[in-house]
């Protein structure tokens, strides 16, 4: 009987990421381990697990398991600085993305019966993503005030809307659901805020926290860097180029403002359209598999 957390010793000996095949695991994952909704993105990953610093990320043949430098329950900004800069989730974004318009699903087939027209669905989606990301890269200052004026505020209030209808339908012990109507209080408060804020304010924050952020990811990860090979057993040159890229774009923060905020509208509208040729893609592959493969 093999667990999971059985093949994971080598993590604690200085190795970064162990993989672990789903043949050789014969117990299902224990309650400890929980689904993370937010990860940065990783090429064949169907689904992540947390438990404590350990971060599994399950493909269809197995498991690729590393250990965080910071339990992101425990010291979330610690974790958000050292194990997510800002650069490595815009680099692996895209990095995925690529790698999933050439990867091939051989398991396609299993699902042509029940999904026979998913194909045009996600050529559709596909080229609307295209269309968006056109739109984005050609209007990046519109984007921006559209971003910040509306959709933002609309998010918080929605969190605040949901923290609410979950509260009453949990049916919480009355100390613990006024706890939570207070927070969800703040929220909605947060949120009409929002919407009163004038742009200059929401640039000056965002790019304040942007600039924190990849600040502290710079300095954190130059140091370990400084250490040599040992201090980044994930990749010494590639944490090396995230530490650098992350300091030359706060100094850019500082000295223009107004191109840093371009670029990173630019880069979401690049990373909108990689998304659309994703799904155009995996749909055509889809449709080659339904011609291929009699379905009864």
């Amino acid at each position: 009987m093999t667990r999971l957390d059985d093949c994971l010793e080598p993590l604690n000996e200085g190795i970064w990421e162990v993989e672990v095949s789903k043949e050789l695991v014969t117990e299902p994952l224990d309650p400890a381990w929980k689904i993370s909704s937010i990860n940065v993105p990783s090429p064949g990953t169907i689904a992540s697990y947390r438990k404590g610093r350990y971060h599994a990320h399950e493909t269809r043949s197995g498991w690729r398991v590393h250990l965080d430098r910071y339990d992101p329950k425990k010291n979330p900004l610690l974790h958000l600085i050292d194990d997510a800069p800002l650069v490595l989730m815009i680099s692996d974004t895209f990095m995925t993305l690529i790698m999933d318009t050439r990867h091939q699903d051989h398991n396609i087939a299993n699902t042509l019966k029940t999904q026979r027209f998913i194909w045009q669905q996600q050529v559709v989606y596909g080229v609307l993503l295209v269309i968006v990301g056109l739109f984005i890269l050609n209007n990046p200052v519109q984007i921006f005030k559209q971003i910040f004026d509306l959709l933002l505020p609309l998010a918080i209030l929605g969190v605040a809307v949901m923290i609410f209808i979950r509260t009453f339908r949990a049916g919480k012990k009355s100390e613990y659901m006024a706890r939570d109507l207070l927070s969800g209080i703040v929220i909605l408060g947060a949120g009409i805020l929002a919407f009163l804020l004038p742009m200059d304010y929401w640039i000056t924050g965002s790019l304040g926290v942007l600039a924190v952020w990849m600040f502290g990811s710079a300095g954190i990860l130059l140091s370990r860097v400084a250490k040599g090979r040992s201090g980044v057993p994930e990749g010494f040159y590639s944490r090396m180029a995230v530490g650098i890229l992350s300091l030359a774009l706060t100094g850019l923060i500082l000295i223009c403002p107004k191109g840093i905020l371009f670029i990173l509208i630019e880069v979401l509208g690049a990373i909108t359209i990689l998304l659309g040729i994703t799904l155009c893609t995996n749909g055509l592959r889809l449709r080659t598999w339904i011609r291929q493969v009699p379905v009864t």
